[in-house]
């Protein structure tokens, strides 16, 4: 029997990953069969639940929502776009970046394949390792960020970068770099942001 959902503890979140190969019936399926284990990592625990991996549509994420809904009574977020691919961008506006022209690239970007642009680059799917992603203002990616990634590329310490997952070994923001060390173990701290702060240190959490 095929798995088109996963289930995984990260930072204070359950996490649910789609396949984003699977079709809607098959992931209420396996939903439905795997809610029992679920409710079996609870308990009293009210620990909010993260779906991910596949952009569903809001029909979609409100059948799952109620599937979930109906066993337990906890906060459901979907890192799924509801508007334009954008969820992943909302932590740039509560830090009061300033807005800027934005390009938008859909799909994976392979190894040897490169992006540069003066504005914002959205990525809507992975940046994998190899490849390389540099903008003058703000990164987006809506997916795993394994490859480079250069923001504030012409000296802007405003600009942040931003994916559902860091897991490249160096980021860049204006003039600083920072090396990222490969955490070992099945378990690990997932990083989504990088920013410099106050003291012009580059933090990746």
């Amino acid at each position: 029997m095929n798995n088109y959902i996963s289930i995984s503890i990260k930072k204070n979140q359950v996490v649910i990953k789609v396949d984003e190969n699977a079709e809607q019936r098959e992931i209420v399926s396996d939903l439905k069969r795997k809610i029992i284990e679920l409710k079996n990592l609870y308990k009293d625990d009210k620990t909010p639940i993260l779906i991910t991996g596949k952009v569903l549509k809001n029909k979609e994420m409100d059948e799952i929502q109620n599937i979930i809904k109906r066993f337990l009574n906890v906060q459901i977020e979907f890192d799924s776009p509801k508007v334009l691919g954008l969820h992943g961008i909302k932590r740039t506006f509560y830090r009061e970046v300033a807005t800027s022209e934005t390009k938008f690239h859909k799909g994976s970007l392979r190894s040897g394949q490169r992006i540069e642009f003066e504005g914002s680059l959205v990525i809507i799917g992975d940046v994998n390792a190899g490849a390389e992603v540099i903008a003058g203002e703000n990164i987006v990616v809506l997916g795993i960020l394994r490859g480079l990634a250069h923001a504030g590329a012409k000296g802007n310490k405003d600009a942040v970068i931003e994916a559902q997952e860091i897991e490249a070994l160096q980021v860049r923001i204006a003039d600083i770099v920072k090396e990222l060390d490969k955490e070992e173990g099945s378990i690990h701290k997932v990083k989504t942001s990088a920013y410099i702060n106050d003291k012009d240190e580059l933090i990746v959490e």
